[in-house]
């Protein structure tokens, strides 16, 4: 039976590995040294906090002989800047290095809520400082609520401007934003059971809220300021609104929504409709089973529906959409760590394949990359290493436009049947997932061209975190045991072995090699030997998986 019960032992490594994967983009070895031993509500709940982001706001360092500098702080309009591309490339950039400076579930939580509440950067959101903006919407309620988020992000200039609701008014009704609010963002379709009815909704319903949403325009001076999150908002243009009583279909108990003619009036009817959303209960399964399909697995059976999902569900009610409680609960569970059942290695760990992001992030995190300071050196950052390189190079070619998936559905990943993660891995994506490791290692962008301006260091890596060095066989045990969901067999390990040993030397050859390293500080041999094995363990079907 599928168990939401608090897992009833500490943490060993192989779970605490299993936590940190799925619940954050940043972990080291001795973040995990640290995990293991706690129990999973202790070291669960360590991760809630959210600190400050280690840097403000994105900068651009371009052109270089006058830089825009933070211009998304600017008072000048924010389509007035040229290179808008660019910007939004380096707000990207801003929101992934902040994750990557925090142990926290707080970006994993951010990006889960760009899977809900979609908008592709490049695809309509507008100036780079809306998206700018829009991220630290999903910032602010990472850790939060998810149906206050649903009502804020209908006034979130990027999305006012993605969906065509800023041209939304009631002499001419544009129900685009309308259609994904329903279809994608909160309640979802369920099946269609006729003409125009999709279960969940009608296309009545799709008519009726678009006229709830009528008037709400974008501010393109960023004037007005939400007090909520102290974020710019749009704004609602009360004569563009229609002001008509609203009423919904039986599948919202036809429902009448009052219709109004003042702005805070009109705010009121936005939350009512929200309220009628997130009151059925389909709406929190839906969000529940997005978030089993972001944190656990993809696919599931009706037993885990009736005593995961819908428990879940329950609790996401209880807590009025509080997110906190059921990721809580979920990253605690006997479920998640494979722990209800007599084989606790059949089921959830190592069955997610990891997305391009999560494969970046955890090489960085896990070998402690030094790549350029956004801080002392944007110019290497924002425009080299980043932008370059990861952004124009990796992320594009390893099938993960970096926030800018090709529609608003999202990335095939979460939503589309029947390969779900399984779409990140082809033989379009192969190559850049592989060279990433290889381009790190070498200092270079071996994807396409030019200098990343860091290099990762595997002599140091090895020394620093392996204690068994100069045995070739404990040595790849351990770097397996770090970088893999599962241990490796004798097997696996004499095939990484072979990238220190050669065929027919015997193991004291590695052992040599690495003393002499140790005494003369003469890395020449080890790093060669050590870099083929690292791209090799990186490359290996093991790593792919979380």
């Amino acid at each position: 039976m599928a168990s939401l019960s608090p897992l009833g032992t500490s943490l060993d490594l192989r779970k605490a590995k299993h936590l940190l994967r799925r619940a954050t983009f940043n972990f080291s070895k001795e973040q995990l040294n640290n995990f293991v031993g706690l129990s999973a509500a202790d070291a669960v709940n360590s991760l809630i906090s959210a600190p400050a982001n280690a840097i403000l706001e994105p900068y651009d360092p371009l052109p270089t002989e006058a830089p825009d500098g933070f211009w998304t702080s600017s008072t000048e309009l924010p389509n007035s800047f040229n290179g808008q591309s660019r910007k939004r490339s380096h707000v990207t950039a801003w929101w992934w290095h902040n994750a990557m400076q925090q142990t926290s579930l707080k970006h994993k939580l951010s990006f889960f809520l760009h899977t809900c509440f979609t908008v592709g950067k490049d695809s309509g959101v507008g100036a780079a400082t809306y998206f700018y903006d829009h991220l630290r919407l999903l910032d602010f309620y990472a850790l939060g609520n998810i149906k206050t988020l649903a009502k804020k992000i209908t006034l979130d200039n990027g999305m006012l401007d993605y969906l065509d609701n800023t041209q939304n008014n009631k002499n001419n009704p544009n129900e685009n934003y309308a259609r994904e609010y329903l279809e994608l963002f909160t309640i979802l379709k369920g099946e269609q059971i006729g003409e125009g009815n999709y279960t969940n909704y009608t296309e009545i319903d799709i008519q009726q809220a678009a006229k709830v949403f009528s008037g709400f325009k974008k501010r393109a001076n960023r004037s007005d300021i939400d007090p909520d999150t102290n974020i710019p908002i749009g704004y609602i243009n009360v004569n563009q609104h229609d002001t008509k009583d609203k009423t919904f279909t039986g599948a919202f108990n036809n429902q009448v929504i009052t219709g109004k003619s003042s702005e805070p009036e009109i705010f009121e009817e936005l939350e009512s409709f929200v309220e009628m959303i997130f009151l059925q209960p389909e709406t929190a399964k839906a969000y529940c089973r997005k978030l089993y399909r972001y944190f656990v697995k993809s696919e599931w059976n009706e037993e885990v529906e009736t005593d995961i999902i819908t428990p879940l569900s329950q609790l996401l009610i209880d807590n009025n959409y509080e997110i906190l409680p059921v990721v809580t609960t979920l990253l605690s569970s006997e479920h998640f760590y494979d722990a209800d059942d007599s084989d606790a290695t059949d089921n959830i760990i190592g069955s997610i394949l990891k997305s391009p992001l999560q494969l970046l992030s955890e090489i960085c995190s896990m070998f402690e990359l030094e790549y350029p300071d956004p801080s002392t050196n944007p110019l290497h950052f924002y425009r080299n290493f980043f932008l370059s390189f990861l952004h124009n190079k990796y992320f594009k070619g390893a099938g993960m436009e970096f926030f800018n998936p090709d529609s608003v559905a999202g990335y095939p990943a979460y939503y589309q049947t029947p390969n779900f993660d399984r779409n990140w891995f082809s033989s379009n994506t192969l190559i850049a997932r592989y060279k990433l490791i290889e381009s790190l290692i070498e200092g270079k962008n071996t994807i396409g061209n030019g200098n990343i301006y860091t290099q990762l260091d595997t002599v140091a890596f090895v020394k620093n975190n392996v204690d068994n060095a100069s045995n070739p066989n404990l040595l790849v045990f351990e770097i397996a045991d770090l970088l893999y969901p599962e241990a490796i067999d004798t097997d696996r390990i004499n095939y990484f072995k072979s990238f220190l040993v050669d065929e027919g030397f015997p193991d004291y050859y590695w052992t040599g090699v690495w003393l002499q390293y140790i005494n003369d500080n003469d890395d020449t041999t080890v790093k060669t030997r050590l870099n083929a094995l690292i791209i090799a363990m990186i490359n290996a079907a093991e790593f792919q998986l979380m």
